[in-house]
């Protein structure tokens, strides 16, 4: 089976308790949690992260019996601002200590830019960038590896990491089981590679396979030469070849769903449960 679930922050609700009951109400088993897109109760800024909260959030979603599969913390680790990286690196580590306690099954990122706008530029493909990534992860990987959570690093073709073989090349040179990855197909693509998509996850899971630790999925379709993210079952994006992957290599693993809304969420679930069923 899938553990099939949603970013919180896409379920809409007035309190904590029932985002998560929301949650399960979908039929969601888990979920990415980012807490300031999530939470709308109470103050989100990092120095709420204590232990009581922790263990308040870890009490409600065990009550219903739901995952927290990501602990979202999508912080620039290859900014060159020092000032602002160093106020990165505290927030990844009091993350960790949070993920920790709640039992998250790890805190997830992406792979930034080397600027402080966290946008593309060319610069940010190049190997002095990658080196430069790995540097700045290396200790937040370290941190997590004494505190037994697990960092999860998303490929993203506008990012440092934007193939199978940088993430590759990233997991080689820290070389540490408490570092994995989120394997989201669609943000790999672009106009120009979109065709070959099942070409290009085919290449991921053969490099990065035994690594992938979660899956992000949504669908994609070409609108005026633009890619434009939609969710599963909406758009061009045949998830069979993935799918059975999924069920040879990788049963009960996390697939969190993007991309939707509350009116089309529990669509996108059964698209995936219907075809996960018929493989």
């Amino acid at each position: 089976m899938l553990r099939i679930g949603i970013r919180a922050h896409d379920v809409k609700a007035d309190t904590f308790e029932g985002l998560v009951a929301e949650i399960a109400a979908e039929g969601m088993h888990c979920c990415q949690l980012a807490v300031p897109k999530a939470v709308k109760e109470f103050p989100t800024a990092k120095e709420v992260m204590t232990p009581g909260l922790a263990f308040y959030m870890k009490e409600v979603f065990a009550r219903y019996h739901v995952d927290v599969a990501v602990l979202g913390c999508y912080h620039n680790l290859a900014t060159p601002d020092e000032v602002q990286l160093k106020d990165t690196m505290d927030t990844y580590r009091r993350h960790i200590v949070f993920a920790s306690l709640l039992g998250a099954g790890m805190v997830g990122t992406e792979t930034g830019n080397c600027n402080t706008e966290y946008k593309p530029d060319e610069f940010s493909q190049t190997d002095e960038a990658l080196d430069i990534f790995i540097r700045n992860l290396r200790p937040v990987v370290e941190y997590a590896q004494n505190m037994g959570v697990i960092v999860g690093i998303e490929p993203v073709c506008r990012h440092i990491v934007s193939s199978a073989e940088r993430a590759r090349r990233v997991l080689d040179a820290i070389d540490s089981p408490n570092l994995q990855i989120i394997f989201d197909p669609v943000n790999l693509l672009n106009p120009e590679n979109c065709a070959d998509y099942q070409d290009i996850i085919r290449e991921f899971t053969e490099i990065l396979g035994p690594d992938i630790a979660v899956i992000h999925a949504k669908d994609f379709r070409l609108e005026d030469g633009r890619l434009i993210t939609c969710p599963c079952g909406m758009g061009s994006m045949d998830y069979t070849w993935l799918l059975t992957y999924l069920k040879q290599h990788k049963p009960h693993i996390h697939v969190l769903l993007e991309n939707t809304e509350p009116e089309n969420a529990l669509q996108a679930r059964q698209f995936m449960e219907d075809l996960y069923g018929r493989i």
